[in-house]
């Protein structure tokens, strides 16, 4: 269905007329000029993303359901990362004619899909029209008492730094993704010189066939086998909540934490300039998962470097203090990469064979 026969009004009707309020701060959501919320006993954390089509997602192998789920999913991480709780998600888009409304409920199920997994409503947002493609502007409104906040610029000599989860994963899976993209267009370029040939020559025989062949591209399925959590890194990224809890339940309180999305190397620095100090991290603690060793090797590829610069892992990092050690030690899914120095000895990476690198800020630029 062309969206133009809805509507604006009529659109946002049948996308959210089955949302259903969850949190006791929502108080009002989507269907008047704006929403309502109450907040009478905490500090209220907002952020906003912003995703472009052709810099942020690719629509050549991202669907629109898993579309919708990374753009909340990233809100809600930023939430997670102040050591708060998200609430609410207020949702912008701008699209051109091509999408249809299917195309939007199956970024509303995605979206929905997120936003159940932690309890978020939807109150509201806007929609437009669009020259260029799809854009998505995502504001997620979180809250925390005052004395649990955690900001980047918290961390203190001899803290011990922590990451969740593994890294890397997700750029490799960006990687297989764009070269499978490569081959597929690769193919139907061949086909098409073929094709253009087979005009030339007016071969109707010919003409048929290599149709029928550029027919069936349409439905080309690369061979991911063996490869899926490189792919569901990179196309389904979940917000560490579970890691927010754990520190909960065992009562760890980091001094400074933010969320992966720029690679571990950008996050890290920012936090050292932020705290005013200097850190070591140690090559052969940094979380790797099988799959991605095998796809690095298999792009020649070193997979330090991929954890460090690659980006959209979305693991948390932070800083706990040392005599959370024992703690966390005996945790799951968090793994003590190094810890906090003096910021006269810079930041380093301390490699297998013991030689000190400097890190440097090699992620994800997204105005470069």
């Amino acid at each position: 269905m062309e969206i133009s026969k809805l509507g604006e009004f009529g659109l946002i009707d049948r996308l959210t007329k089955n949302i259903k309020l969850t949190n006791k701060t929502t108080i009002k959501g989507v269907g008047d000029d704006s929403a309502i919320l109450h907040y009478p006993d905490t500090e209220v954390l907002v952020t906003s993303d912003m995703l472009m089509e052709g810099i942020h997602f690719d629509l050549t192998y991202m669907d629109m359901y898993h579309l919708g789920y990374k753009a909340a999913m990233v809100n809600m991480s930023d939430i997670f990362a102040m050591n708060g709780t998200p609430r609410q998600l207020i949702v912008n888009i701008a699209l051109s004619k091509r999408f249809t409304v299917e195309d939007l409920e199956e970024f509303y199920r995605g979206l929905q899909q997120a936003c159940d997994k932690w309890n978020v409503d939807i109150v509201g947002g806007d929609t437009s029209a669009s020259y260029t493609g799809l854009a998505i502007s995502i504001t997620c409104i979180g809250d925390a008492r005052k004395e649990e906040i955690v900001c980047r610029n918290g961390a203190k000599e001899t803290d011990l730094i922590c990451v969740s989860g593994d890294l890397g994963a997700a750029y490799l899976g960006l990687q297989l993704l764009e070269r499978e993209k490569t081959v597929y267009y690769q193919q139907v370029e061949d086909i098409q010189k073929r094709l253009r040939k087979a005009q030339a020559d007016g071969n109707a025989q010919h003409i048929a066939a290599l149709n029928d062949e550029l027919s069936r591209m349409k439905d080309f399925q690369p061979d991911f086998a063996g490869k899926e959590y490189l792919l569901d890194r990179q196309l389904k990224p979940e917000a560490r909540g579970d890691i927010i809890a754990q520190l909960r339940d065992a009562n760890i309180h980091p001094t400074s934490m933010m969320d992966i999305s720029d690679g571990l190397s950008s996050e890290l620095l920012h936090i050292c300039k932020q705290s005013g100090c200097g850190c070591r991290i140690y090559e052969k603690n940094i979380p790797i998962d099988y799959q991605a060793a095998v796809m690095a090797e298999e792009f020649n590829m070193n997979v330090i470097t991929c954890a460090l610069n690659g980006g959209e892992d979305y693991e948390l990092l932070f800083t706990v203090p040392i005599g959370d050690h024992e703690k966390i030690e005996g945790m799951e899914n968090i793994k003590q990469i190094g810890y906090i120095t003096k910021e006269d000895l810079g930041a380093m990476l301390i490699t297998r064979d013991g030689q000190e690198f400097a890190l440097q800020a090699q992620g994800w630029n997204p105005l470069k």
